[in-house]
């Protein structure tokens, strides 16, 4: 267990797989990096490969019991352990990463639009589908939550803007980090005709996995997609977000409420079109009307003109025949993050696939 510095703001962070795992826990720790060297007497440290449940919550009690000022918990499933820990220690600031739990005080709640990333990738990946001759795409999720359901849906929506005749299967995984299942899970999907596969997980799979003339697009890290099967990755910059929250908290002026950023903040990348970014071969290809499709859309969102809600604008049929929304209405923060079948605070919630999505829904 790592030990705060005397004479530092000690911050450390607590992730769910290996800080190195070329995804969701590298981006994290790369975040953590850029808050270390940018902040003056900002000491940082992390616990990697910390189970989801009793481990997470000893972690996080360890953490602020040796005096870390603020602790950011990157897991979904470490919800639940870092609010009790956090109202053990009203001293100590706890963010937790991709949940829906805050106490207005010392835990907050953080995450951001990948929905808007996913959207663009979509948008690709339907261009690649048609441009092979192929309508098939696969979408490989972790678990059945309303995080999951919202991201393969902003990505079918975007798929529709330029293959109206393609198909998305789905396959739940039920794991964040691994390895082994991540690349079965894509292979799953190339198996059954797939023509690019997405993934909602923390590892390069679908690029390993993909064969000879199919492709993958990765997740969460920018030096993810480097293998010529890669098309894409939709990737986090959190290293700038951190750093403000940081520098809030040691001033005094953090509240843990709920924070959710989107494209316009930084924190959001689409590898092949951020600045210095070169196109993978398999997106130069493209036709040129898709790509800049891409960059017109993206450069809205970098200037916060075009949001998640307009990803989420209808008119929207889902692929049971249902409207979801009428034309020129938009979901709102509620209905993103929670299934209203659950009895969550939303009018309408994540509880549907969009219409060009194959795969039942999961049981709740």
């Amino acid at each position: 267990m790592p030990a705060p510095i005397e004479g530092c703001y000690n911050v450390a962070f607590v992730y769910v797989g290996p800080h190195d795992d070329g995804g969701w826990s590298q981006s994290h720790d790369v975040g953590r990096q850029y808050v270390e060297q940018t902040l003056e007497g900002v000491h940082t440290a992390y616990v990697e490969n910390v189970a989801e449940g009793a481990d997470a919550e000893q972690v996080t009690r360890s953490l602020a019991r040796k005096g870390f000022d603020v602790i950011f918990t990157t897991s979904f499933g470490f919800m639940d352990a870092s609010e009790i820990v956090a109202s053990e220690f009203p001293d100590v600031d706890i963010i937790h990463i991709s949940g829906y739990k805050a106490n207005g005080e010392n835990f907050g709640n953080l995450m951001g639009a990948m929905e808007d990333m996913k959207y663009l990738a979509g948008i690709l990946a339907g261009s690649r589908a048609k441009m092979d001759g192929n309508p098939k795409i696969g979408y490989m999720a972790t678990f059945p939550i309303p995080e999951e359901l919202r991201l393969g849906n902003a990505f079918a929506l975007g798929v529709e803007k330029t293959c109206p005749e393609c198909t998305i299967d789905v396959r739940f995984i039920n794991t964040w980090h691994d390895p082994i299942l991540e690349q079965e899970g894509a292979r799953s999907l190339f198996d059954a005709g797939a023509q690019v596969v997405m993934t909602g997980a923390d590892t390069p799979a679908p690029a390993l996995a993909a064969p000879e003339g199919k492709w993958g697009i990765t997740y969460d890290y920018k030096g993810n997609c480097t293998l010529p099967t890669c098309l894409t990755s939709m990737y986090w910059n959190w290293g700038v977000i951190y750093a403000d929250i940081v520098e809030k908290s040691r001033a005094g002026t953090w509240k843990g409420g709920w924070e959710y950023f989107d494209a316009d903040s930084g924190g959001l990348g689409l590898y092949g079109f951020m600045e210095g970014e070169t196109l993978m071969p398999g997106v130069a290809e493209l036709p040129e009307e898709d790509l800049q499709m891409v960059r017109d859309i993206l450069d809205k969102m970098l200037k916060g003109e075009f949001t998640r809600f307009d990803v989420f604008k209808g008119p929207i049929i889902d692929n049971q025949g249902r409207q979801i929304l009428a034309d020129g209405v938009s979901l709102e923060q509620a209905d993103l993050d929670c299934f209203k079948e659950s009895g969550g605070p939303c009018s309408i919630g994540m509880y549907w696939w969009y219409k060009n999505v194959t795969a039942e829904l999961p049981p709740l």
